[in-house]
């Protein structure tokens, strides 16, 4: 098969990038380089993307574009020179509290772009597009753990607010369109080559070069930590497999996982939240460092916890994650004291 890959340089789009080309698929990627944050970080990503092409024998498997999904022209080129099987949109403004500072990039990338990709799949008449969504779209839901059934309607950044806005406008290509689509909710994704803005990256920074770490709402936050291969094993499933039409949806009783398009919304999470003082304790075992803690309140846009159901994934795809906190954490550690040496 021929996939699509968008963010192909970025965190979770490289490592799905490089298992679809290791089981024997073409991956067209395109990504944009931003400075958002360490440049070199995506650049050796892509690097290992040729690699892998290179290792399997098929040095043409990994074709790269270079560009910004908020521009037409180039996804028509892209679409008229290849005819996809796939699309997994990976590619978005990524960071909640960025989008409190930077809000503008994120009705660009996340709306415009999410906007460019539907159409150019509805055009192609794409047979499956695959799309990441956020655990961050279940705001201020309290109920525990986040099921894809529960209301979503009360985000509380601007980052999970085109999240959300994302899963609505697929939905609609599904339904005018029936052009068949999944989204994809993920959960505080970690591991070696991850993104230098997520906390276990700049704890590790702090850490390792003596500066004080910032712990908000004084440690009290859980989150569902959920391992990059776990993540990437979720969206390979997920993207060769065709949502279908659901014949016994009930508008009157409608949720938001459910519809008579051919849509479907996943979590994909670790469903076993961790306290972040206990996130620390790992890391710094992991480094063989303790870290100097400056706690402060809550941050605006942020959630005291997340916790992923993915019983419908289980269901499915019979798709568990396998990574736990600590043997993730040990990958992520010794990656970073190999490849990363911080600043005395």
């Amino acid at each position: 098969m021929k996939f699509l890959v968008t963010g192909a340089a970025g965190f979770i789009g490289a490592f799905v990038s490089k298992a679809l080309i290791e089981a024997g698929h073409t991956v067209v990627g395109i990504d944009s380089l931003n400075s958002y944050y360490r440049v070199e970080l995506k650049e050796a990503r892509l690097a290992m993307l040729e690699k892998s092409a290179r290792d399997c024998g098929r040095a043409d498997a990994w074709i790269f574009v270079r560009g910004h999904i908020e521009d037409r022209e180039l996804l028509l080129r892209v679409f008229s020179e290849h005819s996809f099987d796939r699309a997994i949109h990976l590619a978005a403004q990524a960071g909640v509290r960025h989008s409190i500072e930077n809000p503008f990039a994120y009705g660009s990338s996340n709306l415009d772009g999410f906007l460019n990709i539907l159409e150019a799949c509805r055009a192609a008449r794409m047979p499956h597009l695959a799309f990441a969504s956020s655990s961050s779209v279940y705001g201020m839901n309290s109920k525990v753990p986040f099921s894809e059934s529960d209301p979503v309607d009360h985000p509380v950044s601007l980052y999970a607010a085109t999240k959300r806005a994302n899963e609505l406008m697929a939905h609609t290509y599904a339904h005018l369109y029936r052009l068949p689509v999944t989204g994809m909710r993920f959960f505080t994704v970690y591991g070696p080559m991850g993104r230098p803005d997520m906390a276990y990256f700049k704890f590790a920074d702090a850490i390792m070069s003596g500066k004080q770490i910032e712990v908000y709402n004084n440690g009290e936050l859980e989150r569902d930590f959920t391992y990059i291969d776990d993540i990437v094993k979720a969206v390979v499933m997920i993207s060769l497999s065709v949502p279908e039409e659901n014949p016994s949806f009930d508008a009157s009783c409608a949720t938001p996982d459910s519809s008579s398009a051919p849509f479907k919304i996943y979590n994909v999470g670790n469903q076993h939240p961790e306290q972040l003082e206990y996130f620390i304790t790992i890391l710094e075992h992991c480094l063989g460092k303790k870290a100097v803690k400056q706690y402060l309140p809550m941050q605006a846009g942020d959630v005291y916890r997340t916790v992923a159901d993915t019983s419908a994934l289980e269901r499915d795809f019979g798709w568990k994650p396998s990574t736990s906190l600590e043997t993730g954490l040990k990958r992520f550690a010794q990656w970073y004291r190999e490849n990363y040496a911080w600043q005395q």
